[in-house]
């Protein structure tokens, strides 16, 4: 017990375990409240240490881990408990004997393209990801026509405990936007297989699809990325837009002008603000087509 005391006492010490920390500067929505503690790993090592010493010592306080923050919406309120950081200790990206990538789960998306497009792989797509490789590897995000599972042939898996395990493609279940039979805990990494492909010619074609993302999407504002997914065979902003909702605002809160399955912090929005407007959303799609939209962002 007492080692674990003064293990928390270390990690306070060098400010890597902080409390009572502003998230609102930390997501892509700029909205939210406070984590209760804030913890910032050196490495896997250092963050399984932690979370064993955490569990014991706190019982049943929620652990979160954070990346860029996209995809997510935080409560006004602030969190309990404490949010993990990957952003610093879970950024290794290198390339194995074997020819598979290795990617932290802190590791940024676009980093990830840039770093396959230089080796002559078909990686590109993950530039226009605007998250992180843990949170990718989660939630199965996609863009440009490809998907993160796509390329996946194992991810590395850490428990409340602090136990490393590696969970294989083939025990998991990927689809649209989600992934089934990951083992409880969080993702510290994946090991992606990419097929080769001219450096030059995947350069120019990410040029042109970001450059068709940057007319298409709301670049440059305060959102989480695309709000809702896809239902089948249709496209959930065009949904959006045919009842009559692009544009509409409340609070600080407003569906993108420039793209109806964007909702951008305005001025100020509150994270109620928003599921608000989620809510108005769902309400009119289902009233005037009779399609259900399901969020694709998580709230804590």
């Amino acid at each position: 017990m007492l080692k674990h005391v003064n293990a928390f006492e270390s990690w306070i010490a060098t400010q890597q375990l902080q409390q009572v920390v502003s998230l609102k500067g930390l997501n892509t929505w700029h909205i939210g409240g406070t984590a209760e503690y804030f913890f910032r790993p050196n490495g896997v090592a250092d963050l399984s240490h932690f979370l064993a010493c955490w569990q014991e010592q706190t019982q049943e306080k929620p652990v979160h881990f954070l990346g860029l923050g996209s995809n997510l919406l935080i409560p006004d309120a602030g969190v309990p408990g404490v949010v993990v950081s990957t952003l610093k200790g879970l950024t290794e990206l290198k390339q194995l004997d074997d020819g598979l990538i290795y990617a932290g789960a802190g590791v940024p998306c676009a980093k990830l393209a840039k770093f396959c497009v230089k080796l002559g792989l078909n990686g590109g797509f993950f530039a226009g990801i605007p998250g992180t490789v843990g949170g990718a590897l989660v939630m199965n995000a996609g863009a440009f026509g490809g998907e993160t599972w796509q390329h996946v042939v194992r991810v590395e898996q850490i428990s409340a405990s602090g136990q490393l395990t590696d969970r294989k493609r083939e025990d998991c279940q990927p689809a649209y936007r989600k992934v089934g039979g990951l083992l409880p805990g969080w993702v510290t990494g994946g090991y992606f297989r990419f097929e080769a492909m001219d450096s030059q010619d995947a350069q120019q074609t990410i040029k042109k699809l970001l450059a068709q993302r940057q007319q298409t999407q709301p670049i440059g504002t305060f959102n989480c990325g695309s709000v809702f997914t896809n239902p089948p065979n249709q496209h959930a902003g065009k949904l959006i837009e045919s009842v009559g909702l692009k544009g509409k605002q409340i609070g600080g809160a407003m569906i993108s002008p420039k793209h109806a399955n964007f909702i951008i912090n305005a001025d100020n929005a509150s994270a109620e603000q928003v599921l608000t407007l989620v809510d108005l959303i769902q309400t009119q799609v289902l009233a005037q087509t009779g399609i259900v939209l399901q969020p694709e962002f998580k709230i804590w």
